[in-house]
């Protein structure tokens, strides 16, 4: 779902607990919700807009059992192929040791493949520009936008008295 070159009708909300009811009601009069903007995740939520788990989890797993197989895998070619030394009365593939450095690669590729993964599904990363409804909403404000193509103007400024909102605007983006 994007919002990129739509007529969009929003409202905003000084509470997260006034927008939580708004979002409701907008369930109840099953209006279609185009977003809901907020400068902090908001507890219920995304049950409320319908939303399913995450599954960032999984690539993390994908990720770390990568970095555990690329360090020792590496480990177990360079010290019994590539360099085999025998340093400290240790045998050539000697599991322990390997410990540390396997742990170590495995929570660096987890996180830098996370961090990778969420930027690339979010939208974001360098020379990206991601259109905004209000410059308020990563401070203090939360929103409610409706497709205005699909909602009358009308009925969305209705429902936005009804519900609460201490303003509400339209905007092209």
């Amino acid at each position: 779902m994007t919002i990129r070159d739509k007529k969009v009708i929003y409202g905003l909300y000084d509470d997260e607990q006034d927008l939580l009811k708004a979002v409701k009601a907008a369930n109840k009069d099953h209006l279609d919700i185009l977003d809901v903007f907020s400068p902090f995740p908001v507890h219920g939520l995304d049950p409320l807009l319908g939303l399913e788990e995450s599954r960032l989890h999984i690539a993390g797993f994908i990720y770390g059992a990568l970095g555990t197989l690329t360090a020792f895998l590496g480990m177990t070619w360079i010290f019994t192929r590539d360099w085999p030394i025998v340093f400290g009365g240790k045998p050539h593939w000697s599991v322990p040791a390997f410990i540390p450095i396997t742990f170590e690669t495995t929570v660096l590729f987890a996180s830098i493949g996370m961090v990778v993964t969420f930027y690339v599904i979010c939208g974001l990363g360098p020379g990206v520009t991601n259109p905004t409804l209000d410059d308020r909403l990563t401070d203090d404000k939360f929103a409610i936008a409706f497709d205005a193509g699909h909602i009358d103007s009308g009925a969305a400024e209705s429902f936005f008295a009804r519900t609460g909102a201490s303003e509400v605007n339209t905007k092209i983006l």
